[in-house]
Formats: structure tokens, sequence, C-alpha cells
């Protein structure tokens, strides 16, 4: 149950309501529901969930990073966190993008990278090497470097840690996933 008011763009200033407008068109309009949640929670401090905006719009929409290897990421991270909220919102991107349904099955049910070529395996075991071990140990992180180069894994570290980020803002404001969205975690 959320803990603070869900914010519409009326409830806003008139001189913030330019960022729920933005946010709406840039991350709400994503799924083509509308506003998430998450923002409308976010928007109980208009500036902070700008700031918080930029940076998802940035992971989302201009990162340098193939579709597939984010959304692989992401799952890691959701999966790790056991986060219903990100894996719901994720799981649809990822299948659209063209994550691999084995793939995304193995994140999952907590095998991966057990079972994956070692050049998916290892997107989904960063997201959950991050989230266990506050970082990636050397032999994940220079797997990355390799395939990636160093923008790509600052890319990936980046994408990583804005949705474990992001997890625990959800968590502490108590934020619900919308009715439309089913995460399919395992308990």
């Amino acid at each position: 149950m959320a803990r603070i008011p869900y914010i519409s763009e009326g409830d806003l200033p008139a001189d913030k309501r330019h960022i729920y407008e933005h946010i709406a068109a840039t991350r709400g309009g994503i799924d083509g529901i509308g506003m998430p949640n998450s923002f409308r929670l976010l928007m109980n401090s208009p500036d902070a969930a700008e700031a918080v905006g930029q940076l998802g719009e940035h992971v989302r929409l201009h990162s340098t990073l193939d579709a597939v290897i984010r959304e692989t990421a992401i799952l890691g991270v959701a999966r790790a966190l056991d986060s219903g909220y990100v894996w719901a919102h994720h799981e649809p991107v990822a299948r659209a993008v063209g994550v691999r349904p084995a793939v995304i099955d193995a994140i999952r049910e907590g095998r991966a990278p057990m079972g994956l070529p070692p050049k998916e395996g290892v997107f989904a075991q960063a997201g959950n090497e991050f989230v266990r071990n506050g970082a990636l140990s050397e032999r994940t992180f220079q797997a990355i470097e390799h395939l990636l180069g160093a923008q790509g894994a600052v890319e990936l570290v980046v994408v990583i840690g804005y949705y474990a980020m992001l997890n625990a803002m959800l968590v502490s404001l108590g934020v619900e996933p919308e009715a439309h969205l089913e995460a399919s975690l395992p308990e």
C-alpha cells in the first residue's frame, strides 16, 4: 500500500506541471497506459521526480546499449531484488525487444547465468552481482568490458544502478503495481 498519495497532474502547482507532462510523455507512454505509479508517487517532490526521470529517460531511451542487453540486465536486477514491480514493467518490454524466452525463464527461475550462453548470461549475472555484492566482480566486469567496451560497461553499470535505486524507492514508498500488470516471479 502506498505510504503517500499518488499525484495527478492537477494536484501540482502550475509551475511544476511541465515536469509531470514531460515524464508522462517520455516514460509514462512507454506501455501506452500513462504515468506509472512509480512516478505518480515521486511527483510528491516534483524536482526529485524530474531528476530521477531524466536518468531513467537516458537509460531507457538514449543509452548506447542494445535493448536486449539493457532489458536482460534490468530483469537480472528485478529478480535479484524480487521486485515484482520492475519485473512486471520490464518482462513485456524484454519480450518486445527480442530477449529470448529461455533467457527470461532462466532469470525468473533464478538459474541465470547457468544454462545460458555466456554472451547472454553475463548481463543477467551483472544485475545479480551488483545487487548482492554492491559491485561487479573483476571477472564479470572484464567480460562486460570485453563485450561492450568502456562506454558500454559504464552504461550497463548505470542501468543496473538506476533500477536498484528505483526499487529501493519503490519499496520505501510502498508503490503498488498498476492493475493491468502482473509480476510472474516465483515466491
